[in-house]
């Protein structure tokens, strides 16, 4: 594996050989960043199983509880969903000091369970989410008369982000003069890379000039090398006045060619701002024709590229 070239998917899902991998690592970071339909299948199924232990305890303990018929597993059951949630309607209590002691432990594991469940119920309301959408491709075109590297960002909740700032890396293999192959991040200077208010929709543009690490390269020769472009985005909520953030990945299959993007903002009758996220992902030929775009002069050697960059 020295010698061979990595492929990067999603950093996210890589494979982590010698770290802590037993069930309670990070957990509390597992269950935030879980969707809301597995925490709440956990909650459900771990309230009816400890339900179910402290039922069967109490039915095998004959006439323990006052009003439990011996064996019966239901109303054991019920006797602890009482007792579990701090109900208590009258009708059946503990009549032996076994039963008693079966009591205290399961009021303290109900109170600590509901306590743990609140904490992680409010954690996850309280997450900032920025609901940025990104465009499913990204673009090498021609724009203002030259090479670039173009993709949009559209704030699909409709409030203010504030001092919004972008940055984006591809990440490019390289080998080393001794031979060892590894992957090289470079960062992409942008036309713009902030903005005051995002609301709406944002075009992002990457300028291919012989200052970017993709100018040189034939379109073959780009693919070949798998790039990965990185993107991140934060600003300030405007709402919630919380820091937001927002991230996505481009592969070298997202890649698109000589097309434009869609236009996805107009007026309406009224003269209000419509922002179309139907044709967001969209795009189309240019309205002028023009020659395929060419990342610069004559393609080099990607490795000699990156050499005399460094």
């Amino acid at each position: 594996m020295a010698g061979e070239r990595l492929h990067i998917r999603d950093p996210r899902n890589a494979i982590r050989i010698g770290a802590d991998t037993y069930f309670f690592a990070d957990l509390y970071y597992r269950v935030l960043r879980a969707a809301w339909w597995k925490v709440l299948l956990f909650f459900l199924v771990a309230y009816l199983a400890a339900n179910t232990l402290f039922g069967a305890i109490y039915a095998s303990c004959g006439d323990c509880v006052d009003g439990v018929r011996p064996g019966n597993f239901a109303d054991a059951f019920f006797f602890s969903v009482q007792t579990i949630s701090t109900i208590g309607y009258g009708h059946l209590f503990p009549r032996t000091e076994f039963a008693e002691a079966i009591v205290t432990v399961e009021s303290i594991v109900g109170l600590m369970g509901f306590a743990v469940v609140t904490g992680i119920v409010f954690s996850k309301f309280a997450l900032s989410n920025a609901r940025v959408m990104f465009s499913r491709p990204i673009l090498i075109t021609r724009y203002g008369g030259g090479p670039a590297l173009l993709f949009r960002i559209a704030n699909a909740r409709g409030n203010d982000i504030v001092e919004a700032s972008l940055r984006i890396s591809v990440l490019l293999p390289h080998t080393t003069v001794e031979g060892e192959h590894m992957r090289r991040l470079h960062d992409l200077d942008l036309r713009r890379s902030t903005s005051p208010m995002f609301s709406l929709s944002w075009l992002i543009v990457h300028e291919i000039d012989p200052s970017s690490p993709l100018w040189g390269m034939s379109r073959e020769a780009l693919l070949e090398l798998e790039p990965v472009f990185i993107v991140s985005m934060t600003g300030l909520d405007g709402t919630l006045n919380d820091n937001v953030h927002a991230r996505h990945l481009y592969r070298h299959e997202d890649i698109l060619f000589d097309r434009v993007f869609e236009d996805v903002v107009s007026n309406d009758e009224d003269g209000r701002l419509v922002l179309d996220l139907r044709k967001f992902h969209a795009t189309r030929a240019p309205r002028i024709d023009a020659a395929p775009v060419v990342l610069g002069p004559e393609p080099t050697q990607p490795e000699a590229l990156a050499d005399a960059r460094d």
